[in-house]
């Protein structure tokens, strides 16, 4: 099941998980779309969307992707923000204003910094973990700490994932074994690394510590959720 809302780890940041669903649900439903409907898009089965929007199970990284591109999410907007709206024209309409006028839609400037102890947490299936490093909602760059616990991987099995934009990371800690096309490359500390998004790639900790990162992804939006997977071989 997705953590507690409210639980603080280590780090600080505040495990957000359990709202993910409810975020989806109401972003589909303002949408007009029934579940079976998004399922059907996606290639999933019903009873899986479902379980996801009640909390029940964890998406992977590539289910999660799929899901917010095909509802046209940042992924910003599944973290703890009060002011967020989901859905495709009042998220996107708020998220153009704050970036045009530098201001909430209240006009109060939008926040800067965003404290360690405050920020909000994603545990994903597999033992992935993200931290919202952005004070306030972007929708053009998705902006995160990274924790891959040992065995985790972006997505299951050997499949390979891709979507719009592209993407920056460096290790902090650990070991990351990066996968990109027919390439593979083992990352550690300090080791940094940059790359298409379109081209197919996964991220996987084949250690037995776990490997931390800042990760980068800028332009992800707009993806066809339908040509996210592909087979490891």
């Amino acid at each position: 099941m997705f953590a507690v809302a409210g639980q603080t780890g280590k780090s600080g940041a505040v495990d957000d998980s359990a709202q993910v669903g409810q975020r989806l649900r109401r972003a589909r439903e303002q949408q007009g779309l029934s579940l079976r409907e998004v399922a059907r898009r996606l290639d999933i089965s019903a009873s899986a969307l479902s379980q996801i929007e009640t909390g029940k199970s964890r998406p992977s990284v590539k289910t999660l992707y799929a899901i917010v591109s095909e509802l046209g999410l940042s992924m910003d907007e599944l973290f703890a923000n009060p002011d967020a709206k989901p859905g495709r024209s009042s998220a996107s309409a708020a998220a153009q204003a704050e970036t045009a006028n530098g201001s909430s839609q209240d006009g109060s400037p939008s926040p800067i910094v965003q404290r360690a102890d405050s920020r909000s947490s994603l545990i994903l299936d597999s033992g992935v973990t993200w931290d919202r490093l952005t004070a306030a909602n972007d929708p053009n760059v998705d902006f995160l700490h990274t924790t891959y616990h040992p065995g985790s991987s972006s997505s299951g099995s050997e499949k390979l994932v891709r979507h719009n934009g592209r993407e920056y990371g460096m290790v902090l800690s650990g070991e990351l074994e990066l996968s990109v096309g027919f390439e593979k490359f083992l990352l550690g500390p300090g080791d940094a690394c940059s790359f298409d998004s379109n081209e197919p790639h996964r991220l996987a900790n084949p250690g037995a510590e776990p490997a931390t990162a800042i990760w980068f992804v800028i332009g992800r939006r707009q993806s066809d959720p339908r040509s996210l997977s592909f087979d490891g071989d």
